[in-house]
């Protein structure tokens, strides 16, 4: 596995600048070996599409991964008559080498390519490069897997192909849809850091390059597609599929070694949205809920073990108010802390206060579910009453979660200035947030006398 050094962390994601007159922003690469047949036909379609379509400069860029027949010739011709198309030369056979030299070497702000035979409708290739343009998305794939995708292929090209993304997604927890279709782009700045860990030369090479950023926490975008198959393709499928289940076991245990550096694959400070502390925005119900339930579970029981030695001498309702009482304030202290992430001694009193209260409305519901009990049995069995109270304390656990959150700790991180420049670095110390969970962040200004963009 590749384990050079990248060229630095990832870009932060920003709209393409107007280009000059004359500047190409897209750069779509056509990787070909022995295509002598139908390279005119493609060019000539794609050129024509473009011209007509296209509201940026563009380039055509042929590769031919050493050619053996006209190829070469053909290539040629073709970037002679058009002036928006070139033609590379490789010695080596490999469509994922033609394509990582290709965009190495290349100045367009967007890469792309797509297969000789289009078997794409070209009419999504705006959808595909545009995301990339605006700078919402890092790269963008064609999908064939997609609902509103409309295919026409065989069924032995149809069940390899599902077999295939199927595999992805068990063994290497891939969530896009469709790793193998010949119609993808991404920005010039993502490839630049990204492509030097990307190993393979041959067909597995855009599969992992996939894998990799969206380990890296790239954004993916997915474009449906018609696409018909093309019943001449060169491409022998038993090799290939042999060749691709290598590389899955091969990427498989790079990244669970990690001996990818994927690490240093970071997005800029401030790049993600939930580095920024909003007022007025609900902060993480689903990691609040989870840790509520894991305080609530412990308080219950320490309440239950608290009611069973209050019970050797006391009555039930003395035993029960005691142990709520004490577990009241272990909870709303251990809430503080590990639900809601509210340090220090600030407002810690306040806060214990605002928890008797909901103590109290616990210890009517407890109480009151006892009362009723004594009520309907004289003299009712322990084992009944920890039910009894059980279910009661159930109750009062959700209205308890519900107080806290929105009357005893209603906002518990406060809204932090917004970092004086555009794009700092990530500090070694900043914790981001994973999935609903949400930490307290603080921006860091770059050194004196580095770029503000960190770059």
């Amino acid at each position: 596995m590749r384990t050079d050094s990248s060229p630095g962390s990832l870009p932060a994601r920003e709209h393409l600048p107007a280009a000059g007159a004359g500047t190409p922003v897209l750069d779509v690469v056509i990787p070909v070996y022995n295509e002598e047949k139908d390279l005119r036909p493609c060019v000539l379609r794609l050129h024509d599409h473009l011209t007509r379509t296209f509201p940026y400069g563009f380039r055509i860029t042929v590769a031919d991964n050493a050619s053996t027949d006209a190829t070469p010739h053909v290539a040629a011709r073709l970037a002679a008559e058009l002036p928006r198309v070139v033609s590379r030369r490789l010695e080596q056979k490999g469509r994922g080498r033609a394509l990582r030299t290709v965009w190495s070497a290349s100045d367009a702000p967007v890469l792309a390519y797509m297969d000789v035979d289009l078997s794409t409708d070209l009419n999504a290739l705006l959808p595909l490069v545009a995301p990339l343009i605006s700078g919402h998305s890092d790269l963008a794939i064609g999908s064939r897997l997609a609902r509103s995708s409309r295919v026409v292929r065989g069924a032995k090209r149809e069940f390899i192909s599902r077999s295939y993304n199927l595999i992805l997604r068990g063994s290497l927890q891939a969530r896009f849809s469709d790793a193998q279709c010949g119609f993808k782009a991404i920005r010039r700045d993502v490839a630049q850091v990204l492509l030097p860990l990307v190993e393979d030369t041959g067909w597995f090479f855009d599969t992992e390059m996939l894998v990799l950023a969206e380990r890296a926490g790239c954004r993916i975008h997915e474009v449906p597609v018609d696409w018909v198959d093309d019943p001449d393709s060169t491409v022998h499928i038993v090799r290939t599929a042999t060749e691709d289940l290598k590389g899955v076991w091969r990427v498989g245990k790079a990244l669970a070694t990690g001996s990818l550096p994927l690490d240093r694959l970071a997005r800029p400070f401030g790049d993600d949205p939930r580095d920024r502390e909003l007022t007025g925005v609900p902060q993480g119900l689903a990691r609040q809920l989870v840790g509520f339930c894991v305080v609530g579970a412990l308080s219950t029981l320490f309440y239950l073990l608290l009611y069973s030695g209050f019970r050797l001498f006391a009555g039930a309702q003395l035993a029960n108010a005691l142990a709520l009482l004490v577990s009241a304030v272990a909870n709303t202290a251990a809430n503080r802390r590990l639900t809601f992430g509210v340090r220090g001694r600030g407002g810690a009193v306040r806060h214990q206060a605002q928890g008797l209260v909901v103590f109290g409305i616990g210890l009517v519901l407890t109480s009151g579910s006892l009362a009723a009990l004594n009520a309907a049995t004289a003299d009712p069995d322990h084992s009944t009453e920890l039910a009894v109270l059980i279910a009661a304390n159930l109750a009062a656990t959700v209205l308890r979660f519900l107080l806290f959150r929105a009357w005893v700790f209603p906002d518990t991180v406060p809204s932090a200035p917004a970092p004086a420049t555009a794009g700092p670095r990530r500090h070694p110390d900043v914790h981001r947030t994973r999935g609903d969970e949400t930490v307290r962040l603080q921006p860091v200004s770059p050194a004196d006398g580095e770029p503000g963009n960190g770059r």
